[in-house]
């Protein structure tokens, strides 16, 4: 997902334990054998690729994108931004990074989703954007609710941001969530606990930006995504290499 180069050997002792019990959906999934390195091929890394002509002007601004006659969405405004860096801290322009969240009530626009929290007609839940030369992003967007989720007897997700990044083609991707700094949730969180090093998991912690807050509008929030190779790819919060 950077230009060509050495490739850097993955550190497994980044990796969290493929078996955590109090993470209950994890179990079933969990390796039972020895792991094995499986080198991408030629239809991995060279196609298909993303159309960037397809970006539409609203596509990173989710407070108005879904809605129909210009109301926007309801909820705290938030700006969230950052670039998108390769391992030795160049930036990676052109690529694309998409986005998804539940609303300000904590609620999917998704079939399955049946949280008691309401529906925004005018939130969508989605968002696309390219970087720039100097590999930064930025999406408009409204501050997601926390919602229960059937774990244990009373677990919650903290308030989170699913990012997706795209390499050359659709086969190299990167897939992670973006917390926000301050929320009590996260220590409490079975999922971000796989994380065991503290100062891995604030990897995944976006500090509050006053700088670029904008009065009376929005706070911003700065989140970078630093790729340690050509070939890393992240599921959520756990390393998985192609």
């Amino acid at each position: 997902m950077s230009d060509q180069g050495p490739l850097i050997p993955r550190n497994r002792e980044m990796h969290p334990d493929p078996y955590f019990p109090d993470y209950k959906t994890s179990i079933l999934r969990s390796p039972k054998q020895a792991l094995l390195s499986m080198e991408s091929g030629l239809s991995e890394e060279t196609g298909p690729t993303f159309g960037h002509s397809l970006i539409g002007a609203l596509d990173n601004n989710l407070i108005l994108n879904w809605s129909k006659d210009g109301t926007p969405a309801i909820g705290e405004r938030i700006l969230v931004h950052g670039r998108v860096l390769d391992e030795n801290g160049r930036a990676v322009p052109n690529t694309l990074v998409e986005i998804w969240q539940a609303n300000a009530g904590g609620r999917y626009r998704h079939k399955k989703d049946s949280y008691l929290a309401p529906l925004d007609p005018n939130f969508g839940g989605c968002g696309r954007t390219l970087t720039d030369e100097q590999g930064r992003y930025q999406f408009l967007t409204i501050r997601p609710g926390a919602y229960p989720w059937p774990n244990r007897g009373n677990d919650w997700r903290p308030m989170h941001i699913h990012f997706s990044v795209y390499g050359h083609s659709f086969g190299q991707r990167l897939i992670t969530q973006l917390y926000f700094e301050g929320d009590p949730l996260i220590d409490r969180c079975p999922i971000a606990a796989t994380v065991r090093n503290r100062s891995q998991l604030d990897t995944l912690v976006a500090p509050l930006d006053m700088n670029n807050s904008r009065p009376h509008d929005f706070l911003a929030y700065k989140f970078d995504i630093v790729l340690r190779g050509r070939r890393q790819t992240m599921f959520e919060n756990k390393l998985e290499g192609m």
